[in-house]
């Protein structure tokens, strides 16, 4: 009995980072900053196809430095499996720098001196990953040296012997295989007959082959596509998949190889602007595994191959670009009216929404990111640091106590950030707040630019931003809230950021069940759509009716929204308890942020000098476990 194919398809060869220009239109000599991705041709095709629902895994080396790790995690997050990605502790990480100057010209530079993707050997292909597996996808890349092509063939050997079919992406860089100046990552094309005889002995091993047309020129050795076809046709009964750039690609699987490409299968592209051709290729690839791996024809499977291609050369970075299965589908069934895609603000934040990465279904945490409050009680920021610090140790006990619960917290960066720095956990959530304390209309720390002071946090951080806000308030006082809430939105994208929303009404207003999602209606109508939300619990006799309103804006407005925490705001532990243990059955509602109701006591007593660290942090322990044992039962 032949065992199942629980795995789609495994990649190997390159991984490593990229380092992206920020700045558009300059050398990469002029670049002031860089945005690291995730990167190498099939890590990316690996989260590609992983993100349009197939189930991969990547053979290949990292290095045992913070780069490896954080490819690790990265990986781990699309859902890519990683059980034969080895650390190899004597090399490192290999790392690309990349710019976009203009539409012809994507200078890169490929840091890759003895790195770690290129030790891989014959170990690291496991028999039993290969037997698991519908597909093998290898790398021209690979198999440019004699080891990684030993390990490479050994992927394929055991492919064919396991009943997987055996793809392969030209994947053709000349600085790779030596023929380019170090500096000169550009260049796609030189003509190289040690690359082609290298390239045509792999041929009869393979099923399918996918290149571009330079790539299918450096296979065949010539400059003319059909004769290079016709040539590789004498050593492979493959299928080729040209790919025709803005034109979309052409499918060659005839025993014979017609005499112009038009009289082939060819699959049009979709008319949009050209940003960034890096990660086009593969975002490619990761679409026309899925497509035949899910059993579609070649008409198909090149759809939503030049969509993903589409997707990826009309935005920054190359895996992070690539669509989840929900936007692909929305883009074949709808298009889009913009040219650029990526100013397609509804294309974009369905983006944003389905590639988000980490799953959160609850969220507890333990909220000190007070600071008007704390500095009422004291006026020495050292001080008060340190207490915030007692804090963190707090969620970092609670989280050991309650692996993977998500545990959290809520931590300032003016008088916490040492208290931020002590939390580090991998499942740990956390956020740190931007508003002025009390302001209203809104206004934020730091130096008065919020895309600035959003540039210092850290990818894990998520941005939370409070509110005082009601729907009745006049027109002006809205303008102005919501002019901040929008630039926030946009800095938050920018960097990458979580935005974590918080509405609290005004003192002294009425409060009606419609009260919080009326403000949140409004939030989304300027064109903001929060990661999450923090809002308070209803008064008793609201309560049914105002979480229906609030599960009708967000199921309306942003089914892919995070959810909601609830918040405190100093109730008695039993008002407190009472209202999480009713709001876990609501829809939205994922957890709690909590803060005085744990630490009022304790930095009172912890300020005046009555209680020790150890004494403040097990009463604050003891406070929050309260709480999430409310939530647990």
């Amino acid at each position: 009995m032949k065992p199942e194919k629980d795995l789609d398809a495994i990649m190997i060869g390159r991984a490593g980072v990229d380092l992206y220009g920020d700045q558009i239109g300059g050398r990469l000599e002029d670049m002031g900053s860089f945005s690291k991705y995730i990167g190498g041709s099939p890590t990316n095709t690996a989260i590609g196809a992983s993100r349009l629902g197939l189930k991969t895994a990547l053979i290949s080396r990292v290095g045992d430095d913070a780069m490896g790790r954080f490819i690790r995690e990265e990986l781990a997050r699309e859902g890519v499996d990683t059980g034969q990605l080895r650390t190899d502790a004597t090399k490192m990480t290999a790392v690309v720098l990349l710019g976009i100057r203009d539409k012809e010209q994507f200078p890169l530079i490929f840091l890759r001196e003895n790195c770690a993707d290129m030790a891989i050997s014959t170990d690291d292909v496991d028999q039993d990953l290969v037997r698991r597996a519908k597909c093998v996808v290898t790398s021209g890349t690979h198999f440019s040296t004699l080891e990684v092509k030993a390990a490479s063939f050994r992927a394929l050997e055991l492919a064919q012997q396991h009943g997987a079919q055996r793809w392969i992406d030209l994947d053709y860089r000349p600085v790779l295989w030596g023929l380019a100046g170090k500096g000169d990552g550009e260049t796609r094309f030189i003509a190289d007959d040690g690359v082609t005889a290298h390239l045509q002995a792999i041929m009869p091993h393979l099923d399918v082959v996918v290149g571009t047309e330079e790539e299918i020129h450096i296979a065949g050795g010539s400059t003319d596509t059909i004769e290079c076809l016709k040539t590789l046709r004498q050593l492979t009964d493959a299928t080729f998949v040209v790919k025709l750039g803005a034109m979309g690609c052409a499918v060659f699987d005839q025993p014979e190889i017609p005499d112009a490409i038009d009289q082939t299968l060819v699959v049009g592209g979709f008319p949009i602007e050209v940003f960034n051709v890096l990660g086009a290729g593969d975002a490619f690839m990761g679409g026309l595994v899925t497509g035949r791996m899910e059993g579609r024809s070649w008409q198909e499977a090149c759809t939503f191959a030049n969509a993903c291609g589409a997707f990826a050369v009309s935005r920054h970075a190359c895996a992070p670009s690539y669509p989840s299965r929900v936007e692909l589908e929305h883009f074949l069934a709808n298009g889009s009216e913009h040219f650029k895609l990526r100013q397609d603000k509804a294309l974009e934040q369905l983006h944003w929404a389905t590639t988000r990465q980490g799953d959160w279904p609850q969220v507890l945490a333990f909220a000190f990111d007070h600071r008007i409050q704390l500095e009422e009680l004291c006026d020495d920021p050292e001080k008060l640091g340190r207490f915030k610090e007692i804090c963190a140790d707090v969620v970092n006990a609670a989280a050991a106590k309650y692996p993977g619960q998500g545990i959290g917290a809520l931590c300032d960066r003016r008088l916490g950030l040492d208290a931020l720095a002590k939390m580090t956990g991998d499942d740990l959530w956390l956020a740190s707040p931007v508003e002025w304390p009390g302001s209203r209309p809104l206004r934020f720390e730091g130096d008065g630019s919020i895309a600035s002071y959003l540039r210092e946090f850290p990818l894990n951080v998520a941005v939370k931003c409070l509110a005082f806000a009601h729907p009745d308030d006049e027109g002006a006082m809205w303008a102005d809230q919501l002019a901040q809430i929008q630039e926030l939105a946009v800095s938050c994208r920018t960097w990458r950021l979580e935005l974590l929303l918080e509405i609290i009404p005004p003192k002294g207003s009425v409060v009606e069940s419609d009260t919080i999602s009326r403000c949140m209606q409004r939030i989304y109508d300027a064109g903001v759509s929060p990661d999450w939300w923090k809002l308070p619990a209803p008064a008793d006799e609201l309560w049914e009716p105002t979480w229906a309103n609030v599960d009708a804006v967000i199921s309306t407005n942003d089914p892919h929204c995070r959810g909601v925490v609830l918040l405190g705001l100093a109730a008695p532990m039993d008002q407190v308890k009472w209202a999480i243990s009713q709001a876990r059955a609501q829809k939205w509602v994922k957890g709690f942020a909590v803060g005085r109701t744990i630490f009022g006591e304790a930095a009172q007593g912890w300020l005046d000098g009555m209680l020790d660290d150890n004494q403040a942090k097990t009463m604050m322990l003891a406070q929050f476990e309260e709480l999430i044992d409310a939530w647990k039962d």
